[in-house]
C-alpha cells in the first residue's frame, strides 16, 4: 500500500479524496467509489500501487492516438478498478473486478521496472490505460517521473473524470491524453456510467489549457448516443475547445451488460465523421473498422493523404517536420 496523493483530513478521521470529480468523503474502514482507495485510521491509502493487472507493448494507435508519436510503440500498464461502472465496458473483467468480485489482483511491477521494460522494448512512451489511470494516480505519477528521466513520454487513456487539482498535479509529467467523451447528456452518464457529463468537459478544456496534447474518443452505441443531433453537439463542443483536436468515433461491440444491442453499423461511424468535419474539426477518425478510409490522416488544408493506416498499423507516413510536404501546412500533434 501507499499513502494516497491529493486528499485531506476531515472530521472524525474521515478523509476527503480530491483526485476525481466524485470527491468522495470516506469514513474510516471504507473505500471510495473506485473501491481501490481506502481510509485506514484517518489516512487514505492506494490499494493498487505497483500491482499491474496488465502490461503490454502496444502500437500507440491502439490507444487510440493518431497524432502523438504515430507509428511508435508504447508500454501499457493498468491496475484493477475504475471510478465509473459503465454497463458496456470493453475491459470490464479488470475495470469492474473489485466491484463485481471484491478482488484486487496484480503482479508486482514497481515504477522503476515499468520504465526499465519500456526502454528494453524500445518504446517511446508509457500509456496508463485499459482501466482508469486516475484511480491509480500514485502508481502512474511515480512511474511518469522515472519515465521523464529516461526521455520517455507519458499518456493517459482516461474517462476524464479528474479534478482540477489532479490535472495540475500530473501536468508536469503528462504529455498527452485520449479522453472518452461517452455522450453529451447527463442521463447517459448517470444511467450508463454512474457519473456526470460536466467534469469530463472541464477536463478536456483544462488539459488543452495546460498544454497537454488531447485526442477525444466517442464509442458510438446504436440507439443510446448515435443521434445526429447529439453527435453534432459533441463535435461542436470539441471544436469550441480546439479545431485541431482529433476526434475518434469508434464502433461498439456488445459486451458485459449491454448484450442486446447490435454492433454499430459502419455507416453510422461514417456519418459521425462527416458531422465532425462539417463542424470544422480538422481530423476525424473512424475506429474498429479496419481498412476504412476514415483511419487515414489527410492534410486539412490541401487534402493530401499524409498517414495511411490499416487498423493499428501505419503503412505510410509522409509528414516531414510536422508539415504537409505538398502545401506546407503545419500538422497538429506530437511528432
Amino acid at each position: 500500500m501507499k499513502e494516497a496523493y491529493l486528499y485531506e483530513k476531515a472530521n472524525g478521521k474521515a478523509v476527503k479524496c480530491k483526485l476525481c470529480a466524485h470527491r468522495c468523503t470516506i469514513a474510516p474502514g471504507k473505500e471510495g467509489i473506485c473501491r481501490v482507495r481506502e481510509n485506514r485510521g484517518g489516512t487514505l491509502y492506494s490499494l493498487v500501487y505497483g500491482k499491474a493487472v496488465a502490461r503490454n507493448v502496444d502500437p500507440i494507435e491502439k490507444k487510440p492516438f493518431f497524432h502523438f508519436l504515430p507509428g511508435s510503440s508504447s508500454f501499457s500498464i493498468a491496475t484493477v478498478g475504475c471510478n465509473f461502472h459503465c454497463s458496456y465496458c470493453q475491459n470490464f473483467d479488470i475495470s469492474q473486478m473489485v466491484r463485481d468480485g471484491n478482488e484486487i489482483i496484480g503482479e508486482s511491477l514497481p515504477p522503476e521496472d515499468v520504465v526499465r521494460l519500456a526502454v528494453e522494448y524500445d518504446c517511446r512512451s508509457i500509456s496508463y490505460t485499459y482501466t482508469e489511470p486516475t484511480i491509480f494516480m500514485e502508481y502512474a505519477y511515480d512511474t511518469a517521473c522515472f519515465a521523464k528521466e529516461k526521455g520517455l513520454k507519458n499518456n493517459f487513456v482516461t474517462n476524464g473524470y479528474m479534478t482540477e487539482e489532479a490535472l495540475k498535479f500530473v501536468r508536469p509529467n503528462l504529455d498527452a491524453a485520449n479522453i472518452d467523451l461517452k455522450a453529451f447528456t447527463d442521463k447517459f452518464y448517470t444511467d450508463m456510467c454512474g457519473a456526470k457529463l460536466e467534469p469530463v468537459l472541464s477536463s478536456i478544456a483544462g488539459m488543452k489549457r495546460l498544454g497537454i496534447w488531447v485526442e477525444v474518443t466517442t464509442l458510438i452505441i446504436p440507439t443510446l448516443n448515435d443521434s445526429p443531433h447529439e453527435l453534432r453537439e459533441i463535435a461542436e463542443f470539441i471544436k469550441s475547445v480546439g479545431e485541431e483536436i482529433p476526434w475518434h468515433v469508434s464502433r461498439f461491440h456488445p459486451t458485459y451488460r449491454v448484450n442486446d444491442t447490435p454492433a454499430t453499423p459502419a455507416d453510422i461511424l461514417r456519418k459521425a465523421r462527416e458531422i465532425g468535419r462539417e463542424a470544422g474539426l480538422r481530423y476525424v477518425y473512424t475506429g474498429n473498422i479496419p481498412g476504412d478510409d476514415g483511419e487515414n490522416t489527410y492534410c486539412y488544408q490541401c487534402g493530401k493523404l499524409l498517414i495511411r493506416r490499416y487498423g493499428f498499423q501505419v503503412i505510410e507516413n509522409v509528414i516531414v517536420d510536422a508539415k504537409c510536404p505538398q502545401c506546407g501546412a503545419v500538422i497538429d500533434g506530437v511528432f
